[in-house]
């Protein structure tokens, strides 16, 4: 796993009332944003267990830090630190950390319908296979419809079986997720694609994903932190997108689209737009293929085995 962890109390799961439900939120370089998700979800009727922050943030500003330490030292959240930024290293630390046999992975930039936990609940009852994906309303998303089913749009309002989800609200079976490595550390800075790779994963070990759109949320899409720290990639020569999708085309055989994707990369409005960020484009993904075949030689980084939740056995 990518950096040190740094964790605080740990709470003891009682072997009368084991946790059957752990949110777990990667966040990094979030304020207000993630203060505000975090209670919003404290505040809500019927809470979660436990609730994990996974924080990759280098530092926060005062006010951050002092709201964070507060919850921690009353027992609301438990706030783990990394000393690297990666995302699904973050998710992984979250997977072994979490008590509750069921996870449930949240954006640290969402508002929460008052309905999403009992929503991914009642969903996970079609057995301890199903990942379950929620619904994700964008800030350009209607409200009123019509919808493109997923994964296409992920606002949509049918239930129905998916071959994807959005990262920002789905639950898994914690000790499934475990048993399947977790989440691919190689899927490296934007961690583009990491989402794809684990549902992959996760049917082709005979497991099912659930579109469940009851279980909904408000991604805010806050302006700075997240994916936006490492910058739009439209318009950088930085291949800290391209390089997860090179990454994953060549895991999964799909070497047709290695050769193909260099040419749709720059076929988009804003290069036709402006044409002088092509040879920008252009040059990302040519260093993102040559990182992608790099992580693909070395082989896949899964997450350890787990002998119990972060930081015990």
């Amino acid at each position: 796993m990518s950096g040190s962890v740094q964790a605080f109390a740990r709470p003891v799961e009682s072997a009368a009332q084991p946790m059957e439900l752990s949110i777990v939120i990667p966040t990094l370089g979030r304020e207000q944003a993630l203060l505000d998700t975090v209670s919003a979800l404290l505040g809500l009727a019927a809470r979660a267990d436990e609730l994990l922050v996974i924080d990759q943030s280098p530092s926060h500003d005062a006010a951050t830090d002092h709201r964070l330490s507060q919850w921690q030292t009353q027992g609301a959240i438990r706030w783990i630190r990394l000393s690297e930024a990666s995302i699904p290293a973050a998710m992984n630390t979250g997977l072994r950390s979490a008590l509750g046999r069921r996870v449930l992975f949240l954006d640290d930039d969402i508002n929460p319908d008052a309905n999403l936990l009992a929503a991914h609940r009642q969903a996970a009852a079609r057995g301890p296979g199903v990942l379950v994906a929620g619904r994700v309303f964008q800030p350009w998303d209607s409200r009123t419809g019509p919808w493109a089913d997923p994964p296409d749009c992920f606002a949509a309002d049918r239930p129905q079986a998916v071959q994807e989800f959005m990262g920002g609200n789905f639950s898994v079976d914690r000790e499934r997720a475990l048993a399947l490595g977790g989440f691919d550390e190689n899927f490296v800075r934007a961690a583009y694609r990491v989402e794809a790779d684990f549902a992959a994963r996760w049917r082709k070990g005979g497991a099912s994903l659930w579109f469940c759109p009851s279980a909904s949320i408000d991604h805010l899409k806050a302006g700075a932190g997240g994916t936006r720290t490492f910058g739009s990639h439209l318009r950088t020569a930085k291949p800290d997108h391209a390089v997860g999708a090179y990454y994953f085309a060549l895991t999964h055989g799909a070497f047709g689209a290695v050769l193909a994707r260099p040419l749709r990369a720059i076929r988009t409005r804003h290069h036709l737009t402006q044409p002088w960020f092509i040879p920008l484009t252009l040059l990302a993904e040519l260093r993102g293929l040559v990182w992608a075949i790099r992580l693909w030689l070395a082989g896949p980084r899964l997450s350890r085995p787990a002998m119990g939740p972060e930081g015990g056995a």
